[in-house]
């Protein structure tokens, strides 16, 4: 599957250039939205204010917020942003209306050979060229346009609010490095994000979602907690090394993920980490994915000539191809589908360094990955039965809000960014809205960022502080199994392409327990917690301490992550450190509850519990673990 790494937070680095908005795209720009495309126009008249020779770029609303790409000389920094504000709220002050003018091209391209676009007046001697080149990727026959707010010109396609007046609340965040399109052959522009929101009290909270979050921050708590590492040194950046209480993590979604597909009848294969260049091409990810997959490494038999061409064989960056051919390995008919291929399988991206981040991107990843081949007939139940995967997930996780983003294709991409197939384009695009319709799932839909082989869902959760995350993908492939040439034999005894759809409800171990160190803030509910329980006695006898051992491992032959801590140090030092280490159950033991045969129950963060019969105790934190409560 190709799932995409999810990018690091404004700020971090700088995001990639967004493709260039249709003015479909534009039309359909949410209130705030343009209130923040808007916010990046008083930004860059406030920079001209102060620093008239700036040269702008991009100016875009992003998901956060805005930014405007900017060339200037002088550097810009934080302690520069009160000024900048100061005059941003002069402009919005001003209440100057966002006024459209309509120009043709030839105009357009002498305005900004003057200066005049992104600009407060006509700069001779010193022409837009950002805005030059920006002319030239309007495509001919598209109306170009500019926008002018006071004395600012800008050329741009809109939409943005009324008036300037109608910004409410604002702030810079932070400056970046960012080159021009994106490509480091072309200038290093400064980036100057800020985010905008229609009044002060929503942004006043996003800004403490901001706080929290990095109260949460999963890169923080993974090393206080010991959960992972990465070793740039010796083992490369992006490439997350699993320690013991990390890998626990690990193994209870692989064990949530096994019995859940287990129980909706897949089947489970494994696949190597490597495969042949032809695998790829066929697969129609060369040429097309190149850019994201490590080097190929090539291989010359012993004896072989010194021009022959070597043997090129890459690291797997998806899944489907190797699934491709475990279904071609063997005949099939109408009678063996739907067949439903899962894998954990670890596969390999080449994200640029800029923009690794903690677990959230990486190179190596592992993902709850599966295939099912079906026919057009059963495309509808099995859709819906991945949906309803993907909620039962919700529930276990406590996850409350969500959204589906139902990704489509464009005309215009048939041929280059996708499968020239318009046609199976349409019925597939059809077939996906309708069962999302008919379960009554919460969606949006989105043109042209669909994968190059059919439709896709990406999943958007929302964290307990209310961070939004993709942390899943649901794809259907109407193009690449035909390139392999997988048929089964229909009731007719025609041979059949199938149809497949690529899921992966839990999508990668990196992202998905990214998520949750954020989400429960290192607080796992008892069933995922890395150490489940820890067993502290106060004193150090010798009945006691056999009293406390026999619990300790009555817990651990059922499988439970328990330790003891019977050392001689006082209980609230042994307290806090299990609170510390974030212990979700402690089971404190005295001599009281030795002879009592109870047990004093302390959860974390909770407090004293009381204490309990020694077999209820264990009998609860049993269930509690099988049944996966929050």
């Amino acid at each position: 599957m190709d799932q995409e790494n999810q990018a690091p937070p404004a700020g971090s680095a700088a995001a990639p250039n967004p493709e260039r908005k249709t003015l479909d795209d534009r039309a359909k720009m949410t209130d705030l939205e343009r209130i923040r495309h808007s916010a990046a126009h008083v930004l860059a008249t406030a920079i001209l204010r102060l620093w008239p020779d700036a040269q702008f770029a991009y100016g875009p609303p992003v998901e956060t917020g805005f930014y405007y790409d900017v060339e200037l000389s002088h550097r810009i920094a934080p302690e520069d942003f009160e000024k900048i504000e100061a005059e941003m709220k002069k402009e919005i002050k001003a209440n100057h209306p966002f006024e459209k003018i309509v120009v043709d091209r030839d105009q357009a391209i002498a305005e900004a050979q003057s200066g005049r676009l992104g600009a407060l007046t006509e700069r001779p001697g010193l022409p837009s060229k950002f805005k030059l080149d920006l002319l030239n990727q309007i495509p001919a026959g598209e109306p170009i346009s500019y926008f002018k707010n006071g004395d600012f010109i800008d050329l741009c396609a809109g939409p943005h609010v009324m008036r300037t007046g109608n910004i409410g609340a604002f702030k810079l965040t932070s400056v970046a490095s960012a080159y021009y399109k994106g490509d480091e052959r072309n200038p290093q522009l400064q980036r100057i994000y800020g985010t905008a929101f229609k009044n002060k009290t929503e942004m006043e909270a996003y800004f403490t979602m901001l706080e929290e979050a990095k109260r949460r921050d999963h890169r923080k708590i993974g090393a206080e907690m010991g959960l992972f590492a990465i070793d740039t040194e010796y083992v490369g950046p992006g490439m997350p090394l699993w320690l013991p209480k990390g890998t626990a993590l690990v193994e209870e979604l692989e064990k949530l993920a096994k019995e859940t597909e287990f129980a909706a009848g897949y089947v489970r294969v494994k696949t190597p980490h490597l495969a042949r260049e032809k695998m790829y091409k066929t697969s129609g990810h060369l040429p097309y994915y190149a850019d994201s997959m490590f080097p190929p490494m090539e291989l010359r038999e012993k004896g072989a000539a010194a021009d022959a061409e070597p043997d090129r064989y890459y690291l797997k960056a998806m899944n489907c191809p190797h699934h491709h051919r475990i279904f071609a390995a063997e005949p099939h008919s109408y009678r063996d589908l739907p067949l439903r291929l899962a894998e954990y399988g670890t596969c390999y991206r080449y994200e640029q360094s800029g923009e690794l981040f903690g677990l959230m991107r990486v190179r190596s990843l592992n993902m709850n990955d599966a295939h099912i081949y079906c026919t057009e007939e059963q495309f509808a139940q099995e859709f819906r039965a991945v949906n309803d995967m993907y909620l039962k997930y919700f529930k276990i996780f406590g996850l409350e809000k969500y959204q589906m983003r139902f990704s489509t294709h464009s005309a215009e991409g048939l041929g280059k960014k996708y499968v020239n197939e318009p046609e199976l384009w349409k019925k597939t695009e059809d077939m996906v809205r309708k069962v999302l319709i008919d379960s009554g799932i919460n969606y949006v839909e989105v043109a042209n960022e669909a994968a190059f082989y059919g439709p896709k869902i990406d999943v958007q959760v929302w964290s307990a502080i209310g961070r939004e995350f993709t942390i899943a993908t649901n794809q259907v492939d109407f193009a690449v199994p035909a390139k392999f040439g997988l048929t089964y034999r229909d009731r007719d005894n025609s041979e059949k392409t199938p149809l497949c759809i690529h899921r992966a409800p839990l999508g990668t171990h990196e992202r998905f327990i990214g998520f949750l160190i954020e989400h429960y803030a290192g607080n796992f509910p008892l069933w995922l917690a890395p150490e489940q329980v820890r067993v502290i006695t106060i004193g150090a006898e010798e009945p006691l301490l056999q009293y406390a051992r026999a619990i300790t491992d009555e817990l651990r032959a059922n499988q439970v992550r328990a330790v003891g801590d019977y050392g001689t140090d006082p209980m609230k030092a042994k307290i806090a450190e299990a609170e510390k280490a974030r212990v979700h159950t402690m089971l404190v033991i005295g001599g009281r509850d030795m002879e009592s045969g109870n047990i004093s129950v302390r959860l974390h963060s909770k407090g004293p519990q009381g204490a309990h019969p020694r077999a209820k105790v264990i009998a609860d934190i049993l269930q509690s673990i099988k049944e996966r409560q929050a």
